[in-house]
């Protein structure tokens, strides 16, 4: 398992001390059995996404990743369940801190429901997420976003889950 980050937990910004500059930080889950991984449709989008979200001011980071986890699809992990996968650069202004959890069993996505909402220009409040699937990692990289695609295929800690196939 890799070390944890030296922020992790502390509600501290490590991006900010790292850089000297403010950046977000997103927290996501990986929820997965090795072979699959738990995705969210992005209303209104064609891309899926992994459950998560950025972390509020004095957040630590694997709370921020069990709060987005449980308004994205109301699950709710055990805090230790948790694998730090750690801190990495993500986006131009947002880094994102991964966590992965691997539950004896998978959740059936026709049970999981998200609460977090938007409203639309018309005044319609939809879901973040508006249906869930579990997909093959490799259907995963082709569904996700380019950039958490590629820092999915670079991890060698996401590698390792894949090997840890139930």
């Amino acid at each position: 398992m890799p070390k944890p980050h030296p922020f992790a937990g502390s509600g501290a910004d490590p991006a900010k001390a790292r850089r000297g500059a403010t950046r977000a930080v997103s927290c996501g889950v990986l929820v997965t059995d090795g072979a699959r991984l738990l995705l969210g449709h992005a209303t209104r989008s064609p891309r899926w996404d992994i459950p998560k979200g950025v972390a509020l001011p004095g957040e630590g980071f694997a709370d921020a990743a069990l709060r987005e986890l449980g308004e994205e699809t109301g699950l709710a992990p055990a805090r230790t369940a948790l694998i730090d996968l750690g801190l990495h650069p993500y986006l131009r202004d947002k880094d994102i801190f991964l966590f992965a959890w691997m539950p004896d069993e998978l959740p059936d996505p026709a049970t999981l429901h998200c609460t977090s909402s938007f409203t639309t220009r018309e005044g319609h409040v939809l879901p973040e997420l508006d249906r869930f699937a579990l997909v093959p990692w490799d259907e995963a990289m082709r569904r996700i976003g380019a950039s958490l695609a590629r820092l999915l295929g670079s991890l060698a800690s996401v590698a390792n889950l894949r090997k840890r196939r139930s």
